[in-house]
């Protein structure tokens, strides 16, 4: 059985040391993964992130790769001529190669083009071809980050599955395979909120693979939003397009409401152009990325936070898949909860004393006096409160 208090995610970055850029590279793709983004659902200080590039005294090769030290391990290699040109490196990554395949989809091999050359380690077929990004260079980082992060969704959602239904392979297959249902929603009272969700919708039809994973989609007006969402709500994310119309339109805050209560991933993209005359209060306690209404260059940043929310989502999942079952007096929430959260508690004469845990870092002072005021019969507690008072 799975032990939630080892990690689900650690990630190895590994290059050749005559890869001049190497080293930069790789603290990127440490710093984006270990950042306070992926403290809370994470442990710690975020994901684990290792590096393999230094070769151990006596060696021309760095130290092995043990998988079995975490749940699931990614490990990207970072592969230019001086690698593919290198026996003893060659001779290292095939011996990955092999262990990651006979570990199944818990650990997966993402070897990263950096020139022609590096296609030359036999993994030409799984590589991201950083070599044929035409972006400039702080395009391409970016682009890896959220290439990385996508990947990473499909191995928690695959090992996600394979928590609930161990012994069913072909049915985790098909989970890692599935696509993750991406809502868009805006309103269409006001000259650019239909705009900006094209906008969306073709950039992550455009990146590599992501219209594979994500279906992406707007909520019809008049179709009944909440049965959408719950068909698919383990595998959903919305993003909210707030316009200047956005808080003034009945189904637009439906949506928000429901997303809210069903706790699905949620990044809300603040487009305001002018004014928003009432606030809609449920649009908080979620990541806000800025956009000009009238520009396009926040795009990007709007579909790497929504990777990130939905790659955080299925960390935290994974977490607590173990617990749920043994502790049904308890209520996880993927995020810090807040007023809203009360709704889906049950009734007090079944559940006295309800408990809400949720990641770290706890609820400030404030907060956790308006719950007191407002909820005094519930219990809030973050991930680490909670485990450290069962362990008692």
């Amino acid at each position: 059985m799975a032990d939630p208090t080892r990690p689900f995610l650690v990630l190895y970055v590994v290059w050749h040391p005559c890869f001049a850029g190497g080293a930069e590279l790789a603290e990127i793709v440490r710093a984006h993964f270990r950042r306070e983004l992926y403290e809370n659902v994470a442990g710690g200080t975020g994901l684990s992130v290792l590096f393999r590039s230094t070769s151990i005294p006596g060696a021309t090769i760095p130290l092995p790769i043990p998988l079995e030290e975490a749940q699931t391990t990614a490990i990207v290699v970072l592969s230019d001529a001086a690698l593919a040109n290198d026996r003893a490196w060659m001779d290292y990554l095939y011996d990955i190669a092999v262990q990651t395949e006979a570990a199944g989809l818990r650990a997966r091999l993402f070897p990263v083009s950096i020139d022609r050359a590096g296609l030359n380690i036999g993994l030409e077929e799984q590589a991201l071809r950083w070599d044929t990004w035409g972006e400039a260079e702080s395009d391409r980082r970016q682009r890896l980050i959220g290439e990385l992060a996508y990947e990473f969704c499909r191995m928690l959602r695959h090992y996600l599955e394979h928590l609930r239904r161990p012994a069913e392979v072909e049915e985790a297959l098909e989970k890692y395979l599935q696509k993750v249902q991406i809502f868009l929603s805006h309103s269409k009272h006001d000259n650019y909120g239909t705009r900006i969700a094209q906008l969306i919708r073709d950039r992550l039809h455009a990146g590599h693979g992501l219209a594979s994973f994500f279906d992406v989609h707007d909520i019809p007006a008049g179709l009944r939003f909440h049965k959408v969402l719950l068909k698919q709500v383990r595998q959903s994310a919305v993003v909210a397009i707030h316009t200047d119309s956005y808080s003034s339109r009945e189904w637009c805050r439906r949506e928000i409401i429901e997303a809210k209560r069903n706790n699905v991933p949620l990044v809300v993209a603040n487009c305001i152009g002018d004014r928003d005359e009432r606030g809609f209060p449920y649009l908080g306690n979620v990541p806000i990325v800025r956009m000009d209404p009238h520009g396009t260059d926040r795009i990007d940043a709007i579909v790497g936070r929504l990777l990130d929310e939905v790659l955080k989502d299925f960390l935290w999942r994974c977490r607590i898949e173990l617990l749920r079952a043994a502790n049904p007096g308890v209520l996880f929430l993927p995020r810090p909860p807040e007023l809203i959260s009360l709704a889906g508690l049950p009734p007090e004469e079944e559940a006295p004393a309800p408990m809400i845990v949720y990641p770290d870092p706890p609820l400030s002072a404030e907060e956790e006096r308006l719950f007191e005021e407002v909820a005094p019969r519930v219990q809030l507690r973050s991930f680490t409160e909670w485990i450290a008072g069962a362990a008692r």
